[in-house]
């Protein structure tokens, strides 16, 4: 027993040490660079200002998070359209081909997404293969101009991100109680309806996980919209990575850093509210 305290106390204690200096202290750090002035002899100087804050009110910076929030909040429902009937049927699935789709999902991981995303290049290209199918098939007559646009963007991040939304829904869908389908079922609700007022509300946790997965990625993963959108596209990720390292402004970099952190805090705060919901309801 001593022994297996002992080993308990010199794990915990190398955790936390562990988050404490790559977690905590670089997060405590770049707060702190936000609140200081940029030097061109040095990344940060004294004293002490809200310029960097105040600065959010350029509107150049709020077109730019404007539009990271509408191609996050697309890549996002799109994901969700398109998971959740996925992680649905894989939920309930009982056969051998269950454990294989699973894979199928999981199998994307085993790739960096960097070269998944040069990958779609020749697919959504003037010449790739989307437009030779439907030119072949006399869909369009035209190619469609799909690459460095918004399009793009998304059919990355979405392509990218998919199985960030499949998985934790396929969790909740799995823990799901079936006796209160069944019951709803028993007292005349259609299909609609028992999903509408039954299924939807039990596995939101999991919808909830799954958004917060895809849509802060989508609004930060820079390098896709770099590669499939262009100098059209610049986004939060963009913004950032700009900040840090062409203009070497480490404040400002550091102020949307914390703004995005606090948008991240807001959307688990979120999450954690309706799953405590749903466990309150699970007990009455």
């Amino acid at each position: 027993m001593k022994y297996a305290s002992g080993f308990k106390n010199v794990s915990l204690t190398i955790v936390w040490f562990w988050l404490f200096l790559f977690a905590l202290l670089p997060f405590c750090l770049v707060i702190t660079a936000s609140f200081l002035e940029h030097s061109t002899t040095h990344l940060i100087q004294l004293p002490f200002t809200w310029a960097n804050y105040q600065q959010l009110n350029n509107s150049i910076y709020i077109r730019i998070f404007e539009k990271s929030l509408f191609i996050a909040g697309c890549s996002t429902l799109l994901c969700l359209l398109l998971g959740y009937p996925f992680a649905y049927i894989i939920a309930r699935m009982q056969s051998r081909w269950k454990n294989f789709l699973i894979l199928l999902v999981i199998i994307p991981f085993w790739t960096s997404s960097l070269i998944r995303t040069y990958a779609l290049i020749a697919i959504i290209k003037a010449k790739g293969i989307l437009n030779s199918i439907l030119l072949a098939l006399g869909f369009i007559q035209h190619p469609l101009p799909i690459l460095f646009t918004n399009s793009a963007v998304i059919i990355g991040l979405v392509y990218n991100l998919l199985p960030f939304m499949i998985l934790p829904i396929m969790t909740s869908v799995e823990h799901l109680d079936y006796r209160l389908v069944d019951a709803a079922f028993d007292l005349g609700a259609n299909r609609f309806t028992t999903f509408r007022r039954i299924i939807i509300p039990l596995t939101m946790p999991g919808i909830i996980a799954g958004s917060i997965l895809v849509f802060l990625p989508a609004m930060t993963l820079f390098y896709i919209s770099d590669i499939l959108g262009g100098a059209k596209s610049i986004m939060l990720g963009n913004l950032i990575q700009n900040q840090f390292l062409i203009a070497e402004n480490w404040p400002m970099g550091s102020t949307f850093s914390t703004v995005l952190t606090i948008l991240l805090a807001a959307l688990l705060l979120i999450y954690v509210f309706v799953t405590r919901n749903n466990k309150k309801r699970a007990w009455l």
